[in-house]
């Protein structure tokens, strides 16, 4: 199945699709006739009907490509206010239930998304109590500590379906079916899943799942959560019932409406999954054939099929990503919300890479829309640019060994 986007311009490539994607075409050719839906969807006349309707048909439409029922839907600004509508809508539950801070306890791993790990150590700071599952090198989750977490006061599971820096995919529902085997509900960051794998929430089971838009060529500013039914939330913005009194605020319609257009393809994603893995593995099979000392990161554990982790030993990687920058193609050294840290990636040294081999680290991340030619172009500028910093490199370290003693 064809996918049409906004394309970069002539002689650029865009290998970054974990940080965002470019938006269908479709959505920019009738955005602005969208527009006219500029009503409010809470207003009871005539201008909030055609904003309603949106809002109905797009959580409609979501529904029956995810699977579930259409009012276990909640649209959020994103992945991020997903996030921590779901963890801190969690303790607020609890605490209104009578419990102590203390007394609630929260399972994640060290290799979550900042808006996860973040979230958890506010909670921490109130009292909360955290264990963090620890993923190993080839990206294998430690199930004994799993199991070894449980408390009698452990109320949420908060784990990511797939890994935004490596593209490592969870045990998702070995984790649920364990976890709700304690009575305890599950939570999944669900963001890089989207337009990836194929998602069915019915057979994944989970209590409440992230979604961001802006990962499948929709608009940014616009995401979701899946609240199963019964599962309790408690709303973090106050002041309005929107979304059944589960996050106030008027609802975001232009960006919900291009939600509908990637729904048709979030329905094929079976279908070109094998399409974008052949791609991805034919990049890494010939970047190690051209380049000496790569290493792809935890290849040896299902991944979702677009991402490949690479370590480029001898490089810093902010550098090899500028010069390839300048050479026209994007990319990414980590996770888009740390970019300009100079501080190497938390999950990869997490995962137990060193911190010389993490800021050696480069991700590509592809899409729907890269092809093969795009990726041999890659490859060829990507060696140049290794081939001549390495030799910058051997300079400098053979001028620093010449001996300047006089005899």
């Amino acid at each position: 199945m064809t996918i049409e986007v906004l394309k970069p311009s002539k002689g650029r490539v865009y290998l970054d699709n974990n940080a965002t994607t470019p938006p269908l075409k479709v959505i920019s050719d009738h955005i602005s006739g969208w527009l006219e839906a500029w009503g409010n969807p809470s207003s009871i006349h005539w201008s909030g009907r055609g904003p309603k309707t949106i809002l109905r048909e797009t959580r409609e439409a979501l529904a029956d490509a995810l699977i579930c029922h259409p009012l276990e839907l909640v649209f959020t600004s994103g992945g991020s206010e997903s996030n921590n509508l779901i963890l801190r809508g969690t303790y607020e539950h609890y605490l209104r239930l009578g419990r102590a801070p203390h007394q609630i306890h929260f399972i994640s791993t060290t290799i979550e998304h900042p808006s996860v790990t973040k979230t958890l150590e506010v909670l921490e700071s109130l009292g909360a109590k955290v264990t963090k599952i620890k993923v190993d090198r080839e990206g294998a989750f430690d199930w004994n500590s799993f199991e070894e977490s449980f408390t009698l006061d452990t109320v949420l599971v908060s784990i990511m379906l797939a890994n935004n820096e490596t593209g490592t995919l969870l045990p998702i529902n070995k984790i649920t079916k364990y976890a709700h085997g304690k009575g305890v509900r599950v939570h999944t960051d669900a963001v890089q899943g989207l337009g990836k794998i194929s998602l069915n929430l019915q057979k994944l089971e989970v209590d409440y799942a992230s979604f961001s838009a802006h990962k499948f060529h929709a608009l940014k500013g616009i995401g979701w959560i899946y609240v199963k039914k019964n599962s309790p939330l408690c709303s973090q913005i106050s002041g309005g019932g929107q979304e059944r009194h589960r996050r106030g605020g008027t609802e975001n319609i232009l960006a919900i409406r291009s939600i509908q257009e990637i729904v048709p393809y979030l329905k094929k994603v079976g279908e070109v999954f094998p399409k974008i893995q052949e791609l991805r593995n034919y990049f890494e099979s010939q970047v190690r054939q051209e380049i000496i000392d790569i290493q792809v990161t935890a290849e040896v554990n299902p991944r979702i099929p677009n991402t490949s982790s690479l370590v480029v030993k001898g490089i810093d990687g902010e550098t090899l990503l500028m010069r390839l920058d300048l050479a026209g193609f994007a990319v990414s050294t980590g996770a888009a919300c740390s970019s300009g840290s100079p501080e190497p990636s938390p999950v990869l040294l997490s995962m137990g890479l060193s911190r010389v081999e993490a800021q050696s680290s480069l991700r590509v991340t592809l899409g729907w829309e890269n092809t093969k030619e795009e990726i041999d172009a890659f490859i060829e500028a990507l060696k140049s640019i290794v081939v001549h910093l390495r030799g910058l490199k051997n300079k400098l370290s053979d001028k620093s060994k010449i001996d300047f003693t006089v005899s």
